[in-house]
């Protein structure tokens, strides 16, 4: 994928293109552009750029050293279809601040087969896992096909 460059500098993110994907997205509908920007300050952030601009974005949460959550993996729908959300999520695999790194973690309804091919695979102890939502977020989820 020739043309586009990745970069993990902040002050290169497009925040208000960032926060109008996650709105439109089916993980975060509607979400408050504060949110996302507490998110991006709290994360590991990758951007995607062509020459019209920021056309992905990905994040980390992280501390570097045990665990990593890989979170809002975009490509604009123009950048789609090219292989640009497994490079953005294999620059973290592959991130030297992220070598050794036990457990990377990751939630997709249906880009299973693109994260596979980098190492992901379903839980191997799902029974141990376990979850705490707000309200918000767990009406979401029931309502969720």
């Amino acid at each position: 994928m020739t043309g586009i460059d990745l970069s993990e500098d902040p002050a290169r993110l497009d925040v208000a293109r960032v926060h109008g994907w996650l709105a439109s997205s089916y993980w975060s509908p509607g979400i408050a552009r504060d949110t996302v920007e507490r998110a991006i300050t709290g994360s590991h952030c990758l951007g995607a750029y062509d020459g019209a601009g920021q056309v992905g974005f990905a994040r980390a949460i992280t501390d570097h050293a045990t665990f990593a959550w890989i979170a809002d993996v975009w490509v604009d729908e123009a950048a789609r279809g090219r292989g640009l959300g497994r490079r953005m999520v294999g620059w973290f695999v592959d991130h030297p601040r992220l070598a050794g790194i036990r457990r990377i973690g990751l939630v997709t309804a249906d880009a299973h087969g693109v994260y596979e091919a980098l190492g992901f695979h379903a839980l191997m102890r799902p029974d141990r896992y376990m979850e705490r939502l707000s309200p918000e977020a767990a009406a979401m989820l029931r309502a969720a096909p």
